[in-house]
């Protein structure tokens, strides 16, 4: 049943305009800065190959694609997630789905599970232009799949959010906003730890940052600290929308 209910939100979001939009509008804008940071390592070669120990295509081509990819996903993901539960509460059809004979987590989990396959697939497409370098020299693979799997905690990560923000509200714009905020709150978190000049302050400011377990695995560095703290804060979202749920279902 977990599986029926994703693939029911998954083509949902197929049908839906605004997801094609996303989609298109974000390989676009992704594409020309691949070409633009791809045309700018052909320029520097001459450059490059006087060094001792040059970096290669993954580095100056790839990492920052994905760091680019990470900040528009950040602003794109929440419109992905917005309507998740809020549109079934504000059209009514919540109540429906709360009497349907599935457990709350089964619910969480599949609509989870829907909007992430459709992050998958922008992975994926997204991974196709740094891939496409290999019909023209080596790639560092080992770096270039640390950099995807970093890629996919960290959109899991603000669908989680999302569908949390989503579940308080019966508003999808309340939502997308409310998931934005959120975000972007975890990915500075740690500038006030830096300003304040207080190292233990800063530690723990970026252990809970989102973005700095991401640039480490972009970097092409596995670390299970990173791996573990995304399936955690993911966890945490989730528990917290199956209570959240929970709460609504035995008030009715």
């Amino acid at each position: 049943m977990v599986f029926t209910l994703a693939l029911r939100e998954l083509r949902s979001l197929f049908l839906s305009p605004l997801a094609w939009t996303i989609l298109a509008v974000t390989q676009f804008i992704l594409a020309y800065l691949f070409l633009t940071q791809l045309n700018e390592y052909i320029l520097l070669q001459p450059q490059i190959k006087m060094l001792a120990n040059p970096p290669g295509a993954t580095q100056l081509i790839v990492s920052p694609l994905y760091g680019s990819a990470a900040f528009i996903m950040m602003m794109i993901v929440p419109l992905l997630t917005m309507r998740l539960i809020s549109e079934e509460r504000n059209n009514k059809s919540l109540s429906l789905l709360l009497s349907a004979p599935l457990s709350m987590s089964e619910i969480v989990i599949g609509k989870f599970l829907g909007v992430t396959g459709f992050l998958v697939i922008m992975t994926f497409l997204i991974s196709l232009m740094p891939l496409s370098l290999l019909l023209a020299g080596p790639l560092d693979l080992g770096h270039f799949s640390i950099m995807a799997l970093g890629l996919l905690l960290l959109l899991f990560s603000f669908a989680a959010v999302g569908l949390y923000m989503s579940s308080l509200t019966t508003q999808p714009i309340v939502a997308a906003v409310s998931t934005f905020g959120v975000l972007l709150l975890l990915w500075i978190i740690d500038w006030a730890g830096n300003k304040a000049g207080d190292e233990n302050t800063s530690a723990v400011l970026s252990s809970l940052s989102i973005l700095r377990h991401f640039e480490a695995m972009s970097r092409g560095i596995f670390n299970s600290s990173d791996f573990i703290y995304y399936l955690l804060f993911i966890t945490t979202f989730i528990v917290l929308s199956i209570r959240r749920l929970d709460s609504e279902r035995l008030a009715r």
